[in-house]
């Protein structure tokens, strides 16, 4: 593979970036960082997905396990082969919560109703972690162009994106989801839509690439987004472009200005919209004809996070990793007024889920993990911080963008439990955003300790 040596920066004290070469470039550097694989999923062409706890297992299922079983051997290989292995200790220090979380969720197989099923979810837990461990160990000793690894995830969103829009055309039933557009199982547009906005943002506000290309992605993320008429990532989009907008007009007065007036701009034109439509109207779009009742509990999830902190409160263990929440909430809601709500697979929100895995101490070190990686990356994102790295090299914009997509997933993660249930493309995206801003993370701590040194010879 052809590589050339570029400096980060004008700071020689940072390590040289792998640059790949233009030609075949995307497959060049899936074949250097085969963990980027993962972020396929891979699409699966059901119209509804199989609970494994009935055993309920097809073809999509062996793909699924087969993706991310290669990638994890290779990974184990060179991990196994390497002869040193060097990650700084604040790095190590989260990789060391993960794999306690990881000992939760297989301890949570002693009393799982079905043991074979949370074992080998707990399996997957560690397979997707050690992928994780060996694509930081790599890029600490050789880091590649971080903008680049974001771009990539960003073509591996639209993608699926122009599968999903393939699959409406010939099978409309597998991305549909009553008169909601969701995209192949596998490939939700909930998530891959605002990955491609966050991140073409990003590059417009900052330059990164022509503006051209990079309004274009944005237009495809905003209008696949909206076409999913799902408010909490529609919110939680919306959040993410409000705090891009706000770091970009502390970046200079003109974008201040820029901001500020593009903030009195939208003000004036909602107030315009609303007097033109009327409030009645326009609250009738954003529930979509939904009671405000069904708003208030969430569509009902409220129920489902009731029932699992009532069950937690009394068994502070859980209900067992993926499997028992699946089994316990059907024995529950079977009977009665809320039998519509067996069959949902997950309690739809990211912390009641690992709450329902592994218990209280499940949750709290999930958390744990989240906050360190938060604080850990907003430290060195800062500008003072960034005192071993230009402001506008490559890793000080790959870790403020991936902060923003990372921002986005917790946010979200308060309507979807997928981020935390492997094999799920959304629990993938997710590892892969620490990832990166892990990796960051290490290359700029060595950056620092070089510089202290050279300050006390």
């Amino acid at each position: 593979m052809n590589q050339a040596l570029q400096w980060i920066g004008e700071n020689r004290h940072e390590s040289p970036e792998i640059k790949i070469s233009k030609r075949f470039a995307f497959v060049k550097f899936l074949r250097r960082y085969p963990i980027f694989l993962l972020a396929f999923g891979p699409p699966l062409f059901r119209s509804q997905g199989i609970d494994a706890t009935k055993g309920e297992i097809d073809i999509w299922s062996f793909l699924q396990v087969g993706l991310l079983g290669a990638v994890a051997a290779r990974s184990i290989y060179r991990l196994a082969s390497a002869e040193t292995i060097l990650i700084p200790k604040q790095i190590r220090s989260i990789f060391r919560l993960a794999f306690l979380l990881g000992l939760l969720f297989t301890a949570s197989t002693i009393y799982s109703p079905s043991r074979s099923v949370s074992a080998a979810y707990s399996v997957l837990y560690f397979l997707t972690l050690i992928c994780m461990v060996e694509f930081v160990a790599d890029v600490y000793k050789h880091p590649p162009n971080w903008i680049q690894c974001l771009f990539c995830l960003r073509f591996i969103a639209f993608l699926l994106v122009a599968l999903d829009l393939l699959t409406f055309s010939f099978a409309p039933a597998i991305v549909l989801q009553g008169m909601r557009f969701q995209g192949v199982i596998g490939a939700p547009m909930t998530v891959i839509c605002p990955m491609i906005a966050i991140i073409s943002a990003y590059g417009v506000l900052h330059g990164l690439e022509s503006k051209g290309r990079s309004v274009f992605y944005l237009l495809v993320g905003m209008a696949g987004e909206f076409s999913t008429q799902t408010r909490g990532s529609e919110l939680a989009l919306l959040l993410c472009l409000a705090i891009l907008g706000a770091g970009w007009a502390k970046t200079r007065k003109r974008s201040a200005y820029l901001c500020i007036s593009g903030f009195m701009a939208s003000l004036l034109f909602s107030a315009l919209i609303l007097g033109m439509i009327g409030g009645n109207r326009l609250w009738n779009i954003f529930n979509r004809g939904q009671s405000a009742e069904g708003i208030a509990t969430a569509s009902g999830r409220t129920e489902l996070w009731k029932f699992v902190i009532q069950y937690c409160s009394a068994h502070p263990q859980g209900m067992g990793y993926v499997a028992g929440y699946r089994i316990l909430e059907r024995m529950h809601f079977s009977h009665g007024s809320l039998s519509n709500l067996v069959g949902l697979g997950n309690a739809h929100n990211t912390y009641v889920q690992v709450l329902s895995d592994a218990g209280w101490l499940a949750l709290a070190v999930y958390l744990m993990i989240l906050i360190r990686v938060i604080y850990l990356g907003w430290r060195f994102a800062r500008a003072p911080a960034l005192k071993t790295v230009a402001s506008s090299s490559p890793p000080s914009h790959a870790i403020r963008c991936a902060l923003v997509l990372l921002v986005f997933f917790l946010a979200n993660g308060m309507a979807s439990a997928d981020y935390v249930v492997p094999l799920k493309t959304m629990f993938y995206w997710q590892n892969l955003i620490i990832a990166i801003i892990l990796g960051v993370l290490a290359r700029l701590l060595v950056s620092a300790r070089a510089q202290q040194l050279n300050f006390f010879r």
